[in-house]
């Protein structure tokens, strides 16, 4: 006889999302049902359907990703950095235990081999089994799956990526390190020349400026190109994330797409992106930009 899952962020039939990170404000979320919940080595996995963003991945008591609108912040994180670059053969995801951003990457043709390295393997098993379809990318042939510390991994690795793409956590918890200086500086090495890295920016304008600033003042202290932009979500902190978009060349503007498809392929591709969000991701509010400067 089963027993119903029950779950401390999950009171009278809703999920609850309260953070230190984000105070005096919340995310709720109606739960249709719990469908898994185990604690991994590194974290608090658990899975529910919810009865209007489908299934919804969270670890250690924070959305993830949601199946309805998971597309916004895949899509942004891989082809800021994909379209930055004028030729990425070589392609490494650091995190993204979820598949997401592996099945972005692989639907540029010019990839010859993308690397995923999460050091969770909870995620990646359960992503296949209950987000089939942000899990794709792990079928793709052109696909290889490394479960280990992402920091470690790219300590074997010099002048080997055109691409780099951090897809982790907050920086509170197992992905604090992927958020500081000697981690951008794995990432440089780890790069051939013209190579561009897209990371999770820190969550939001709204909430976490300071932390955005610090971010980017540690990749300017070893990228000589760094600019920030974001993405709308509905169901991360105030509806909003954004990235850091770094590349060694000095000369690389990363806000005007090297490569772009006609309107019409664009929109058989992508559900959000396209050209010109590319660029308008960039543009940001006064108070912001002001900051950042």
């Amino acid at each position: 006889m089963s027993t119903e899952i029950v779950h401390p962020t999950i009171q009278d039939g809703w999920f609850r999302e309260i953070n230190h990170m984000w105070p005096g404000q919340a995310m709720t979320l109606k739960v249709e049902k719990v469908l898994h919940h185990e604690k991994s080595l590194y974290q608090d996995v658990l899975i529910f359907k919810s009865t209007d963003y489908g299934n919804v991945l969270v670890l250690d008591n924070v959305i993830q990703c949601t199946e309805r609108d998971e597309f916004s912040y895949q899509e942004m994180i891989t082809h800021l950095a994909m379209n930055s670059h004028p030729n990425p053969k070589k392609v490494l995801v650091i995190g993204g235990g979820d598949g997401g951003v592996l099945r972005e990457v692989v639907k540029h043709e010019c990839v010859e081999e993308a690397i995923l390295c999460d050091i969770d393997e909870a995620v990646i098993r359960l992503s296949k089994q209950f987000l089939p379809h942000m899990a794709a990318g792990f079928e793709h042939p052109k696909t290889t799956v490394h479960v280990g510390d992402g920091f470690k991994f790219l300590e074997d690795y010099k002048n080997t990526f055109d691409v780099i793409i951090t897809d982790s956590s907050d920086p509170d918890g197992p992905a604090e390190a992927l958020f500081q200086k000697s981690y951008f500086e794995l990432l440089n090495a780890a790069l051939k020349e013209g190579g561009v890295i897209t990371t999770q920016g820190s969550e939001n304008q709204w909430l976490h400026l300071k932390l955005i600033t610090e971010l980017k003042k540690s990749c300017r202290e070893v990228f000589p190109t760094v600019e920030y932009a974001y993405t709308t979500i509905p169901t991360y902190p105030s509806g909003q994330i954004g990235f850091m978009v770094c590349s060694k060349d000095a000369n690389r503007d990363v806000s005007k797409p090297l490569r772009s498809l006609p309107e019409d392929e664009e929109n058989k591709r992508y559900r959000y992106y396209n050209s010109k969000i590319h660029e308008a991701s960039f543009v940001l509010p006064n108070f912001a930009k002001l900051a950042l400067a």
